[in-house]
């Protein structure tokens, strides 16, 4: 079993490393050490002492041999020294940590707040020698941009108490990070946790002035927050809501948006932030991409739905009369920041309906996604969002959103425009977004999709791909979760009509995505013959 860290903290001296540290080890119940004492107790005097008597590049030797061993043999919360990621073999050894899943924390303290509690704690043999004040802010100078490359947390500590630091500390340490890369695209990250909002001006960067802050009316309470971070980081935010739901993914709600962002002298260099469902985030986007032919975009998904499917991968678009996302682009946001405290505002029926998406995720390829749904289907059934945070089923679905995330990164790495291996992300969908259509979009996307799931099984064991144990498979999981597994809206020549427009289709033949003989194993299915599209269509009635 392998055993590092929890997390190891660096910053510089006054930062409250240790103190903050301590904290976070109590809340997070681990053990805490601090690399200095550790040293000091190695060689038997006090770090100023062993400055003077052997010099600085003999105490980097001691320090650097210390922290690679407790790299692999402590799992607490481990403190660093303020020089210590300045030497080359640490910062070998953290980076081998942060790709073993480690997470380095940059404790950035306000420069004024951390020089008084440098001067007050004594004994930093680096401030001696003049002015400290002076020497704090040249080391400082020179060893903020190496913090900020060598950690993979940044976590501001400007004004607040240790405890709270230290809570803001463990809320981003529990963070799950899934990297997406992009081939022939710029690479981004999806984070999974509790307050992961706050990484808004981080992905952003210094390089936007303005902040286009799309959003719908009922994640304004989200919406507040995000501006609050996005003003407190000095960024200039124009507030745009949008209908909710499909209803704001039109052309006509894009042109306003276009027209404000016109009369608001939005540059190429300007952003755009995208908060709410999969509607929102798909919108946002769509509008990132297309001003001034593609500006920066971060997404804050606020549901299940949006967490798991429309806000990673690129896919932008609007609805048109004729059907759903005919007129998008492939575009990649500079990152997307699953925040869990928004699923604490979702009614049972929007939570229900995300789990559409994850099922299918597991269908698709991870495979340990059934079973962790077959294991808490009555919980996830009963989601409250006010129980919701601090609950042990906050782990349950922190792990599904990670899991069906890593599913999607997978299938649009490699395959951004969805010529090939993207579009086994579409399970389920061509009958789901004919669905959607013919009821107006007031059926939900992810309730289409488990409806779109059981067609295509039922489909596929028609043609002999795969056996009847797996669509019973099929309607009893889903249904267990609260999702719908038949429909009885439109008759069947409409339905065709739609699944002909389906973008998966070539030509005048239709084209599915189904399993092949079991869970993880996808194939095509072209120009299947018109009996058994018919009766597949029969057998999801109700």
């Amino acid at each position: 079993m392998t055993v590092r860290p929890i997390a190891v903290i660096i910053g510089m001296m006054g930062a409250g490393k240790t103190r903050v540290g301590k904290e976070v080890a109590q809340l997070m119940r681990a053990p805490f050490i601090d690399a200095d004492v550790e040293i000091e107790r190695e060689v038997g005097m006090r770090i100023p002492e062993y400055f003077d008597r052997y010099g600085e590049p003999a105490f980097r030797d001691v320090e650097c041999d210390l922290i690679t061993r407790r790299l692999r043999d402590f799992n607490g919360i481990f403190a660093l020294g303020g020089g210590a990621p300045m030497t080359a073999g640490v910062q070998d050894a953290l980076a081998d940590y942060i790709a073993d899943g480690g997470k380095v924390v940059y404790l950035m303290a306000d420069p004024r707040e951390a020089m008084e509690r440098a001067h007050r704690g004594g004994g930093r043999p680096m401030l001696n020698g003049g002015d400290a004040n002076a020497r704090w802010k040249s080391l400082y100078t020179v060893r903020d941009p190496v913090y900020r490359q060598v950690a993979n947390v940044h976590v501001p500590t400007r004004g607040q108490t240790p405890l709270a630091a230290a809570r803001r500390m463990m809320d981003m340490i529990n963070e799950r990070t899934v990297h997406v890369n992009v081939t022939n695209g710029e690479d981004y990250d999806v984070r999974i946790g509790e307050g992961s909002m706050t990484h808004l001006a981080e992905v952003l960067g210094s390089k936007p002035a303005k902040i286009a802050l799309i959003h719908t009316q009922p994640v304004q309470r989200h919406s507040d927050h995000a501006r609050a971070i996005l003003r407190q980081a000095g960024y200039q935010v124009s507030d745009i809501v949008i209908p909710d739901a499909e209803s704001g993914k039109t052309i006509d709600v894009a042109n306003g948006i276009w027209q404000r962002l016109g009369d608001e002298g939005f540059t190429r260099s300007d952003a755009v932030v995208g908060v709410g469902g999969g509607a929102a985030t798909d919108l946002a986007g769509f509008v990132a991409a297309t001003w001034m032919r593609g500006v920066r975009y971060v997404n804050c998904p606020t549901s299940l739905l949006a967490m798991v499917d429309a806000s990673t991968g690129g896919k932008t678009g609007i609805n048109t009369p004729q059907g759903k996302n005919l007129v998008g682009s492939f575009y990649t946001p500079a990152g997307v920041l699953a925040d869990m405290k928004t699923l604490a505002s979702l009614p049972n029926d929007i939570f229900i309906e995300g789990l559409g998406e994850v099922a299918k995720s597991g269908f698709l390829m991870d495979r340990q996604i059934l079973t962790i749904l077959e294991e808490h289907a009555a919980q996830l059934r009963a989601f409250d969002g006010a129980s919701f945070l601090g609950s042990g089923l906050e782990d349950v679905v922190a792990e599904l959103i990670e899991r069906t995330v890593r599913v999607k990164a997978y299938h649009v790495s490699a395959d951004l425009k969805e010529a090939g291996l993207r579009e086994f992300l579409n399970y389920g969908h061509t009958l789901a977004h004919a669905i959607e259509k013919l009821e107006h979009f007031r059926w939900r996307h992810g309730n289409a999709v488990a409806v779109g799931m059981v067609y295509a099984a039922e489909l596929a064991s028609l043609l002999g791909y795969i056996d009847r144990d797996l669509v019973d498979y099929h309607r009893s999981l889903l249904s267990s979760l609260g999702l719908p597994i038949s429909w009885n809206g439109g008759s069947f020549d409409e339905v065709l009509a739609l699944m002909h427009r389906d973008k998966k289709a070539r030509g005048n033949k239709l084209r599915f995505v189904v399993i092949d003989g079991e869970p993880g194993h996808m194939t095509h299915l072209e120009d299947p013959p018109a009996d058994a599209v018919r009766e597949a269509f029969d057998r999801i009635r109700s």
